[in-house]
Formats: structure tokens, C-alpha cells, sequence
């Protein structure tokens, strides 16, 4: 299926390069240090800084696993930029648990299991961390002739991954939120789409 918008918007893409879409991931970041140098994070610097800097990072992985059901369904071909747009995901994963460690326990290690005892949904966020690792280290295009086919099974991990990161999010919530059930929504739709391109051989 191709809408008919998808043709314009492949051709304005073609010649667009990648690099453009790395500055463009940094806009975000900029956004958040405007707000702390200005003051408009927030009565808690610190819970609001972990906060914006978690929600871009889900922004931009969810954004990563809609690429390819995008083209399937429209026909809009944003292939080639889903390397960068999973990379900056992981770059404000990276940040949003330095911010944790950094600024939130201030490098104390030792109340970070304590921590998390007492908040679990933290260990969701690091497993998500976890995972992410492997496949950051492997985007690029040495790892993929290296790899072969076991490149494709290793990305495999994104949805587990960016699964636990959205979990993460909901379950620092007190009471879910609507915002919380549209993430959930999201990403069981989209396992939905990847399960049934899977089970008809797409």
C-alpha cells in the first residue's frame, strides 16, 4: 500500500543526509538545558531533567520501531535514517540514566541498591540500558558484514528493549496515566503488526 503522499515525501528525503537527522536529535537536549538555565524545569530540577530527558529517549526509540511499519503501510521510506534515530534513542537513554546516577545519587554508590528496592520500575530502565548496549555497539556497517545474519537476530533485542523502557515509564507512575496507556498501546500495536508481517513471511 502506498498513499499518495508518500512519493513527495521519498523524494524531499532522498538527498537528505543522514547527519542532518543527528543535529536535528539535538534539538531536544538543547530544549532541556534551556529550561534548567531558565528555570522552567520545574520545582524539582532534578526529577524534571530525568523526566524530559526519559520521555525523549522513548520518543525517539518508539520512532525507531515505527520506521519500517511506516513504509509497509504508506510507502514512506524513512529506512535509511533508522540507524541514527535508534542511536540518539540510546544517547538520551545514556543520558537519562547518568542523570539518575549523576545528579539524583550523586555518584553515591552505595544507595543505589537500596534505591532499587525501593523504586523496582529502575530495574527495567537498566535492563532496557542493557540491551541497548550490544546493538549501539553494532550499528555500523562493519558489524553487519561481520555478523551476517546474526546482525539481524541480535537487533532482534530493540523490542525487548524499548518493551522494558515503556514499562520503565509506566511503572513510575502512581495511577497510569492516559499518556501511559497511549505508550502501551503504541508499542502492543506495533508487536502486533511485526508478529503478523512475521507469521505471513514480510
Amino acid at each position: 500500500m502506498q498513499l499518495a503522499i508518500a512519493s513527495p515525501i521519498n523524494r524531499a528525503t532522498r538527498h537528505l543526509p543522514t547527519w542532518l537527522v543527528y543535529i536535528a536529535g539535538l534539538v531536544p537536549l538543547a530544549w532541556v538545558v534551556w529550561l534548567v538555565l531558565s528555570g522552567g524545569i520545574g520545582v524539582d530540577p532534578v526529577k524534571g531533567i530525568e523526566h524530559r530527558l526519559g520521555k525523549i529517549a522513548l520518543w525517539f526509540l518508539m520512532g525507531g520501531l515505527v520506521i519500517s511499519p511506516l513504509r509497509r503501510t504508506t510507502g514512506v521510506n524513512l529506512l535509511r535514517y533508522r540507524r541514527a534515530v535508534g542511536l540518539l534513542g540510546f544517547f538520551y537513554v545514556a543520558l537519562h540514566l547518568a542523570a539518575w546516577v549523576v545528579l539524583d545519587m550523586a555518584l553515591l554508590w552505595g544507595q543505589l541498591l537500596p534505591d532499587l528496592y525501593r523504586r523496582p520500575y529502575l530495574f527495567f530502565g537498566i535492563a532496557a540500558f542493557v540491551l541497548m548496549i550490544p546493538l549501539a555497539l553494532t550499528s555500523n556497517k562493519a558489524s553487519i558484514r561481520h555478523l551476517g545474519k546474526n546482525w539481524r537476530r541480535l537487533h532482534w533485542l530493540v523490542y525487548p528493549a524499548v518493551g522494558l523502557g515503556v514499562l520503565h515509564y509506566v511503572w513510575q507512575m502512581k495511577v497510569i496515566s492516559q499518556e501511559g496507556w497511549i505508550w502501551i498501546a503504541a508499542f502492543t500495536l506495533l508487536m502486533l503488526l511485526r508478529g503478523g508481517w512475521g507469521l505471513m513471511g514480510r
